[in-house]
């Protein structure tokens, strides 16, 4: 009898960014996207990290897989590109900085201050998402260009969770 095997890792997936800064709101983008598709379950948990969400840290005590989505500026590349992070290059840009300001935690800090958080718990699977942006203006609106890719992003996230 061939059996299929499914194995299940309790995932949170964190958006950062803040929504009033145009696209640098497409992670908080993408999770509420998420959320509309009733992704949320006893597996998934999903963190609209915002600006100010060093408390939310806490609640990856749990998780075996994290799933990041940010904006990421200065690439170089056109608007919307998007970037598959491998998790042995985050391992390297992790960083310990003291200087870290509460309501403006970036993916890079919180992966290094949930690493302290959960300590022998931390997870290997780490995915992180970065899209290219321009705009970061006081606007509430994304760009055509970015909303693209975050709805890439949701497709991709949906199909890694399936």
């Amino acid at each position: 009898m061939n059996q299929e095997v499914i194995t299940t890792k309790r995932t949170a997936i964190m958006g950062f960014g803040n929504p009033v800064r145009s696209d640098d709101g497409v992670g908080c983008y993408v999770i509420e996207q998420l959320e509309k598709k009733g992704v949320a379950s006893e597996l998934i948990s999903l963190f609209d990290m915002g600006t100010g969400a060093f408390e939310v840290l806490f609640k990856l005590l749990g998780h075996q897989r994290i799933i990041i989505v940010d904006a990421v500026v200065n690439t170089n590349e056109p608007i919307g590109t998007l970037y598959k992070v491998p998790a042995q290059e985050i391992e390297s840009a992790l960083i310990d900085d003291p200087m870290v300001f509460l309501h403006s935690i970036k993916w890079d800090q919180a992966l290094s201050y949930a690493r302290k958080i959960m300590r022998d718990d931390y997870p290997e699977d780490i995915t992180v998402y970065l899209i290219a942006v321009e705009n970061t203006k006081l606007e509430i609106e994304l760009s055509e260009e970015v909303k693209t890719a975050g709805d890439t992003v949701v497709q991709y996230i949906l199909q890694d969770i399936a």
